[in-house]
């Protein structure tokens, strides 16, 4: 009985932990091996989702360019410097030459690969009770599983985001970062924005991938 009391225990720390971590994780992340930090003249974040997503893609360049800019590095997010659809109708010759004249010689992106929403049944009552303080009385035992089984649960809909962010050097147009992310349920896009600029950021900066100053700004 004590055993079981022990894992019902553990199940609820685990469930605790797991509510309070972070809803974005990476998933892996590549640099070249050895690399010499670069400081961009200016950087610019480059969402690249669907439009019913804009609000989110906003956030998303908003937040990375922030980030970016703590660390001593000039960056500008693409949604204030151009439309929406700028590049739809460019070559890559075009495209490159317009990036150029803004003084662009670094572009971050940040691409949506998918999103998955889950349904599940929540059960009315999610209780970790250690069942072996009542596992010798059946009385108590079934009163206790009764309730939880007859209590009216409900629905819930998780959504999962897939993200992929890459670091270009338009002087040699070299891929010089990659990383793959999730994010899960986040609570709102501003939030997310926040959460996934940080943890881009510091991967970039952790693997020596950019130029930082001393003191942040």
């Amino acid at each position: 009985m004590k055993k079981r009391s022990v894992l019902y225990c553990s199940v609820a720390l685990f469930v605790l932990i797991a509510a309070c971590s972070s809803a974005s994780r990476i998933t892996s992340s590549w640099s070249p091996r050895p690399t010499t930090p670069v400081l961009f003249k200016k950087l610019i974040v480059l969402g690249l989702v669907h439009d019913r997503d804009r609000s989110l893609r906003e956030h998303m360049e908003y937040s990375l360019t922030a980030d970016l800019r703590s660390h001593g590095q000039e960056a500008v997010c693409a949604c204030e410097l151009y439309g929406p659809k700028e590049f739809d109708q460019l070559t890559e010759a075009e495209a490159l030459l317009k990036l150029s004249r803004s003084g662009i010689d670094g572009v971050l992106t940040v691409v949506l690969l998918d999103k998955e929403r889950e349904r599940y049944y929540v059960p009315g009552q999610m209780q970790f009770t250690p069942y072996g303080f009542y596992y010798d009385r059946f009385w108590g035992y079934s009163r206790t599983l009764y309730g939880r089984i007859y209590s009216p649960g409900y629905y819930l809909t998780n959504t999962r985001y897939f993200w992929e962010s890459n670091l270009y050097d338009l002087s040699d147009g070299k891929l010089i970062y990659s990383a793959q992310s999730q994010s899960f349920d986040p609570a709102s896009s501003d939030q997310l924005g926040k959460e996934y600029g940080k943890l881009i950021v510091e991967d970039i900066i952790n693997k020596g991938v950019i130029v930082v100053s001393s003191i942040p700004k």
